[in-house]
């Protein structure tokens, strides 16, 4: 009986142990939120941003913003502070690398959620939007990664995955501490490439081509599901925000890019699917769209690429330079058509057989 109560005891001593140990855990977590889920960054910790997944949905529920870069790789090395000089803008950046339609989706509606239980009522004046073409022919609801959904919806209960996380106590709260390298929120999830990534030997060492396709693709087969992903992903916001202006954008990928789509046979197919976009995009007053692909100097230039689509981060501050006073904005759908045209007489005229003759 004496060594049943014993036993009995030590099981309470560690179940009162375990609990405490939760309990501190969990203030812990809930204090610092390293993933921002509960409340804005506390002052003095050198939070640490390196986690797309996890730590978008608590910056989009909780940071200071009145804008914020939504899509793919194509908008990591926007500079925040660019937006703030250039055209007044607080804005936050919530890149998706890969991202698909629903992945914008996903986070447009956090951004946008004045019902979340941790939403602090910002008035989102503008929205960058990376529009990647190949994209739109995902299924709508298709996402690039699998998201901690404990981190995305508003149910406190599921939040356990979060507060008892053995790597957000180590890698976001310890590490942190120790280090005191706090993340630069400007350049938040920007490409590990340096500046010696970007020239035509890195480029051409490392690119790729497509197997060939011989038959042509039908001009008509990527529209349905184009339409698809904008009815279902996309318009939804701009609908219901005619007070928020979306500056949309097509990126300005290499004529690398182009070899592939030749290659692939489906050139009609994608400057149609381009086509149609903008003119679904070109119906709405709060719309901005622009057009950056037939910078001939720049998407001719490998040297400014560090692979077939990823350009140097000068060109994200151009294309905000470009978002202030206008350049490269297409107004209409003729506009647009004529901006294809030029893509059109750049591919004509670009030598690809040059550039694949030479060695790198």
């Amino acid at each position: 009986m004496k060594k049943k109560n014993v036993a009995l005891g030590l099981i309470k001593i560690f179940t009162a142990l375990v609990l405490v140990i939760l309990i501190a855990v969990t203030a812990l977590v809930v204090y610092v939120d390293p993933f921002f889920h509960y409340h804005t960054p506390r002052s003095g910790f050198p939070y640490v941003v390196d986690n797309q997944l996890s730590q978008n949905p608590g910056m989009a529920r909780n940071m200071d913003y009145d804008s914020c870069i939504i899509g793919s790789s194509m908008t990591v090395n926007f500079h925040t502070d660019d937006f703030k000089e250039i055209m007044g803008l607080n804005t936050l950046k919530l890149s998706y690398s890969g991202a698909y339609p629903r992945d914008d989706y996903n986070i447009l509606s956090i951004v946008f959620d004045e019902n979340s239980y941790a939403r602090h009522n910002n008035d989102v004046k503008a929205v960058f939007l990376g529009l990647d073409i190949p994209t739109l022919t995902a299924d709508t609801d298709e996402i690039k990664y699998e998201l901690p959904m404990y981190l995305y919806d508003n149910n406190i209960v599921n939040d356990v995955s979060y507060v008892w996380n053995k790597d957000v106590l180590l890698e976001y709260i310890l590490r942190p501490m120790i280090q005191k390298t706090p993340t630069n929120l400007s350049e938040v999830y920007a490409s590990w490439w340096t500046d010696e990534y970007y020239n035509i030997q890195w480029v051409m060492h490392n690119y790729e081509a497509p197997e060939p396709v011989a038959e042509e693709m039908d001009p008509d087969t990527l529209i349905p599901q184009t339409n698809e992903n904008l009815q279902v992903n996309i318009l939804p916001f701009i609908e219901e925000h005619p007070d928020t202006d979306f500056y949309v954008f097509f990126p300005p990928y290499s004529i690398l890019y182009w070899n592939n789509v030749l290659t692939e046979n489906h050139l009609e197919a994608t400057l149609k699917q381009y086509e149609f976009a903008a003119s679904v995009l070109l119906k709405y007053d709060n719309v901005h769209l622009f057009y950056f692909q037939n910078m001939e100097n720049v998407v001719t230039d490998l040297n400014n690429y560090a692979d077939y689509t990823h350009y140097k981060p000068d060109i994200n501050k151009y294309m905000v330079e470009c978002f202030s006073t206008g350049e490269h904005e297409v107004n209409d759908i003729e506009e647009f058509k004529a901006e294809l045209e030029k893509m059109r007489d750049i591919i004509d005229r670009f030598d690809f057989a040059e550039l694949f003759s030479k060695e790198y």
